[in-house]
């Protein structure tokens, strides 16, 4: 995208303001393709740097503040820097990062995780949430004897190659750098339909694993709801195939027991990361011991899975996981980081019907997405879904000039926002919250007198 078609007075104030940024960003383009290293990082023209970052607040090279709705990816439950976590690392990292052995802290994080979510009843850990997708659908084809894997257009499993496909708009394209060998083992469906599960399961019998985020794509984008999950379990068990959730953003997220803890439903297998190590790396696949035992060396299939991994278990990360962990075990945090992201849906939307804005803020645990095509001005209220909404509609990306534009906008307003949505943690306050409508109210005005909105 070229940044002729975002308004030149917001693209030349940004440059201005964040003039240290785009040193660094020209810099960058000297080592890495578009000058970033994550595809969500990139921004035109620049994407602004950051010098440090503490509670739900994060500073630019410039000095600016900014209210931080990324929440690390999603990896932050306690926002930046936790006292308890930051410590608990220190005290580590004088102790050894990696003794390449095992260790009493690995036995602790899983102990912890083990407590929390019934359904692990053994666990394995990795260093990432693509590295857990990725065991977990091995360990499907190894238990089952069946290749295929079934997801959902718009679920995002990792980049790994069996579970990319559909996973963005337009989802029916082919991933560059795919085999086709490996496509064919991908069947997509529609999210939250059961009657193209039931479909799909009937007619190709090499379908072994069913995989889905528990609450809806991309973290609720296109939100799921506890009766397609209900029957989705069902139908699984009554097929004899695998059900898989993937809780690397909703677990110890919406619930100390992720989305399986909140809505009473026990997956045969589950993945997490994020949350899981405290915002460092790491993940762990966990479930059923029968599917696990294909890791063990000697098992009753005659067959083990090989699974190395040079920082799987780390105890840097180990140390991160069990502060976190711990804290997370009450509820509480959940409870807040849910609690300020509706009062944010709620207030979002009040701006909205004030200004006669055909937007709609939606989500319904720790997320917000701002919908811009509504049919009408929305209610004052808070939405799980935008009225009259289609899935492939909310699923569908925002038009880069808008979501570019609306971002510089939201940066000039003192707030970072991961496009049109964001996530909270239990170091949102409700001053963050006012400060972000405000930012929101600022940046409509850009948008309104830019032509674009």
């Amino acid at each position: 995208m070229s940044t002729a078609s975002l308004p030149a007075s917001l693209i030349d104030e940004y440059a201005e303001r964040f003039h240290r940024s785009r040193l660094l960003y020209e810099r960058a383009g000297e080592l890495f393709p578009n000058g970033v290293t994550h595809d969500a990082r990139y921004l035109e023209p620049f994407p602004p740097y950051v010098e440090e970052a503490r509670g739900s607040r994060k500073w630019t090279v410039e000095g600016h503040e900014l209210v931080d709705w990324w929440s690390g990816h999603g990896a932050l439950m306690f926002g930046h820097s936790d006292p308890d976590v930051v410590a608990a690392v220190q005290h580590q990292i004088e102790r050894g990062t990696h003794p390449g052995a095992c260790h009493r802290l690995e036995l602790e994080w899983g102990e912890l995780v083990q407590r929390l979510v019934p359904s692990v009843e053994r666990l394995r850990f990795t260093s990432s949430g693509t590295e857990a997708t990725m065991m977990a659908l091995r360990l499907a084809r190894m238990f089952t004897g069946k290749p295929k894997v079934l997801k959902f257009y718009g679920h995002f499993h990792g980049w790994n190659d069996f579970l990319i496909q559909g996973a963005d708009p337009p989802f029916e394209r082919n991933v560059p750098g795919l085999l086709d060998e490996v496509r064919q083992d991908t069947v997509l469906v529609p999210p939250n339909d059961i009657d193209a599960v039931v479909r799909a399961l009937r007619t190709d019998q090499a379908i072994g694993c069913v995989i889905l985020e528990p609450t809806g794509g991309h973290y609720g984008l296109v939100p799921t709801d506890e009766t397609f999950l209900s029957d989705l379990r069902a139908v699984t068990a009554e097929a004899g195939v695998l059900l898989i959730f993937d809780e690397v953003i909703t677990g110890f997220r919406v619930h100390p027991g992720g989305a399986q803890g909140r809505f009473g439903i026990r997956p045969d297998l589950s993945t997490f990361a994020k949350i899981l190590a405290g915002g460092l790396p790491g993940g762990c696949v966990g479930g059923r011991e029968d599917v696990l035992a294909l890791l063990a060396f000697a098992n009753r299939a005659g067959q083990k899975m090989p699974h190395p991994g040079t920082f799987n278990a780390n105890p840097l990360s180990a140390s991160a996981g069990i502060t976190t962990l711990r804290k997370v075990a009450d509820g509480q945090a959940a409870e807040q980081a849910n609690r300020v992201a509706r009062q944010l849906r709620i207030r979002l939307n009040e701006l909205f019907a004030r200004r006669s804005v055909r937007w709609v803020a939606y989500g319904r645990f720790s997320d917000f997405y701002i919908y811009p095509a509504a049919s009408d001005v929305p209610e004052p209220r808070d939405y799980r879904w935008p009225p009259g909404a289609r899935w492939h509609e909310l699923a569908t990306a925002v038009p880069a000039p808008l979501r570019y534009a609306f971002r510089l906008g939201m940066l000039l307003a003192g707030v970072d926002v991961p496009g049109l949505r964001g996530m909270s943690n239990a170091a949102h306050t409700e001053e963050d919250v006012e400060r972000t409508v405000a930012a929101v109210d600022a940046t409509l005005d850009r948008l309104h007198q830019a032509g674009m909105l």
